[in-house]
């Protein structure tokens, strides 16, 4: 095994340029090829130390070669599942199914506790919505529309969205808060409101994007981590940061976030509005990019050049452009888009951020919560998660 991913490396990094710097088809394909075949070797090196399906990969720091594990209540569950999907999407292997299946049907316990947060999408539509692409598993589907279900009781008509933490109402008397992330969490609602769940799970979605388009995204097009409101009469309050370094700056993978899901949101819905937000969240952040593509966790870190990088923000972007690129209809956009994800995939898939035998990851260097000193220069599950994904869309923006 160790051989196999080594070989690959070399292929990778070798070709890995030119999916950077020219339009031939055939190279790319050859590049993003050799990329996935070293996502499903390393995901089939994790599968071999994961046999117990009591809990499950979240980070590896700088100083360990393992996984460290997390129960299913913690946000990043359904990320492990999710990679084990897109392993088997890629390879077609009976025994990678076996450990989709398994790790996926754990997260049934998710919903066995009262929701606490707005991550049910990460959790169980990176899971049981990728498993029941793969399967049509009606029990699959009977979790996600429960899971759906769930995550609308969070939902406030008053202020238009829905409650991220209701921890924090006490914690940081912030009453109502809503964070950049939650916009991820949508597409579990979209999904829902399609597959046999009420319409009003679309309208929630929808108000839901409409209210952070004009509170959490600021005039210039940055992001605000966290927005604030009132109770009492719904009004905005103000914006915060919870991971990033100030109130007022880009924190990386917020934005990366914001590009995700409302080109996500535009594609469920067909609002223009939508999708002029995606491009002028994509713009900011690509024009924000330093030369290796890789964006500092925080595009305003004054330690910056000296500042620690974020792969899973770039990895999250690089999947969300290459959406944006196949659902804007002006050519010359498509083809910009397209070329940028195709430079941060090429960056991503270089020595510098590909793991290789130094740990059981796909990525080194993502920052999970600099504030907080947690999860800084580390491996990530969704960084991985990400990564996978936007090879995925890479590919199919090739065929």
């Amino acid at each position: 095994m160790k051989k196999k991913i080594k070989h690959l490396l070399l292929i990778i990094t070798g070709l890995s340029y030119m999916i950077s710097c020219t339009v031939n088809k055939s190279h790319e394909k050859i590049v993003i090829d050799n990329m996935l075949k070293y996502c499903v070797e390393k995901t089939k090196v994790s599968m071999a130390s994961l046999c117990e399906t009591d809990s499950l990969p979240r980070n590896i720091l700088s100083n360990q070669k393992e996984w460290n594990k997390v129960c299913i209540h913690d946000w990043t569950s359904g990320f492990w599942p999710g990679v084990l999907w897109y392993a088997y999407e890629t390879s077609g292997d009976t025994a990678i199914l076996k450990n989709a299946e398994k790790f996926t049907e754990l997260l049934e316990g998710v919903l066995s506790v009262p929701v606490e947060n707005h991550d049910l999408g990460f959790m169980m539509y990176n899971s049981f919505g990728k498993g029941y692409l793969h399967t049509k598993n009606e029990d699959y589907k009977r979790n996600l529309l429960k899971a759906a279900d769930s995550l609308a009781t969070l939902f406030n008509p008053k202020v238009g969205t829905i409650l991220s933490w209701p921890a924090m109402r006490d914690e940081m008397n912030w009453p109502h808060n809503t964070i950049i992330d939650n916009m991820m969490n949508l597409e579990l609602l979209f999904w829902a409101s399609k597959n046999g769940g009420e319409e009003k799970l679309y309208d929630i979605a929808v108000k839901h994007a409409e209210t952070c388009m004009t509170t959490l995204i600021r005039p210039d097009y940055s992001i605000y981590h966290v927005a604030v409101f009132d109770t009492v009469d719904g009004h905005f309050i103000n914006g915060y940061t919870h991971q990033g370094y100030s109130d007022n700056s880009t924190w990386a993978r917020g934005q990366s976030w914001g590009i995700y899901g409302f080109t996500m949101c535009y594609r469920e819905t067909g609002k223009p509005e939508f999708l002029s937000t995606a491009k002028n969240l994509a713009d900011v952040f690509i024009n924000r990019l330093p030369e290796d593509a890789i964006p500092f966790w925080d595009f305003d870190d004054p330690d910056i050049p000296n500042a620690p990088k974020d792969a899973s923000a770039a990895a999250i972007a690089a999947s969300g452009l290459l959406e944006l690129s196949m659902v804007v209809k002006d050519q010359d956009l498509k083809n910009h888009y397209n070329t940028e994800a195709f430079k941060i995939l090429a960056a991503l898939s270089s020595n510098a951020y590909l793991s290789g035998d130094k740990n059981q990851s796909f990525l080194l260097h993502s920052t999970g919560h600099k504030p907080h000193n947690s999860e800084v220069d580390a491996s990530i599950i969704y960084a991985d998660y990400y990564y996978f994904e936007a090879l995925t869309r890479a590919k199919r923006y090739l065929n």
